[in-house]
């Protein structure tokens, strides 16, 4: 338990953060849940649209520190590579 204002107001802070952060995490991942949804489709086309949506969002959570930068890297790097894998339509 907080015994200090500055403490409490600090709870609170954390408390309304923490859900931000939350949103913008679970923002990422469906971002990321389409783009792999179009790759099991097989369909090119719809994969490097739902990619190009992706890839800002993921860099997005990065400068608004969601995610390590390598992380999301890492992920960009892999659905390209998935992305690249699929046959020309």
């Amino acid at each position: 338990m907080a015994n200090t204002p500055s403490a409490e107001k600090r709870i609170r802070r954390n408390a309304r953060r923490a859900a931000i952060n939350k949103a913008r995490r679970s923002r990422i991942r469906t971002f990321v849940k389409k783009v792999e949804a179009a790759i099991e489709s097989g369909v090119r086309a719809q994969a490097l649209e739902a990619f190009a949506a992706a890839q800002p969002e993921l860099m997005r959570g990065v400068s608004k520190g969601v995610l390590h930068r390598n992380t999301a890297s890492r992920k960009i790097s892999r659905l390209a590579k998935r992305i690249a894998a699929l046959p020309e339509a």
